[in-house]
């Protein structure tokens, strides 16, 4: 409660609450359909067919890593225009809003300067959603 409070007074009332929100959810909705959509083929693939209840750990955690992966690289700008946003000065506001934030990165970067950050964020991301997605099977097949 503190930190809402401290937003609220130093970033502009209950706006600053919301400060990325619209690229956030230009990352997630997308990044989140990929990555569910990369980790169900994976697993069919695997299985030879839609079946696949047999599949072993390691095709589980493949899938898993693999569909991580495909969320990142599906919406990596995205989450780069979220944090310069959300670091934005709010009194000073460098960018406008999430498109000029963009051009402006696009403008003085270049396109790698969308992708600041990418190998950590893969190297995060991989092994992360493999155990993930293991738990999540072996935890729903243990429950029947």
């Amino acid at each position: 409660m503190d930190v809402a409070k401290q937003v609220l007074r130093s970033e502009g009332g209950a706006r600053g609450l919301f400060k990325g929100l619209v690229p956030t959810l230009a990352r997630e909705v997308p990044g989140n359909a990929a990555m569910f959509g990369v980790y169900e083929a994976l697993k069919q693939y695997m299985a030879g067919g839609t079946d696949t209840s047999k599949l072993g750990r390691g095709s589980l955690i493949v899938a898993g890593g693999l569909a991580g992966a495909s969320f990142w690289s599906s919406v990596y700008p995205t989450d780069v225009v979220k944090s310069v946003l959300q670091v934005d000065d709010y009194k000073n506001p460098k960018y406008k809003g999430s498109v000029h934030a963009f051009r402006s990165i696009l403008a003085s970067e270049g396109v790698k300067g969308l992708y600041k950050g990418f190998g950590p964020a893969m190297a995060r991301s991989i092994p992360a959603n493999a155990a993930c997605f293991l738990a999540y099977e072996v935890t729903r097949s243990s429950l029947g």
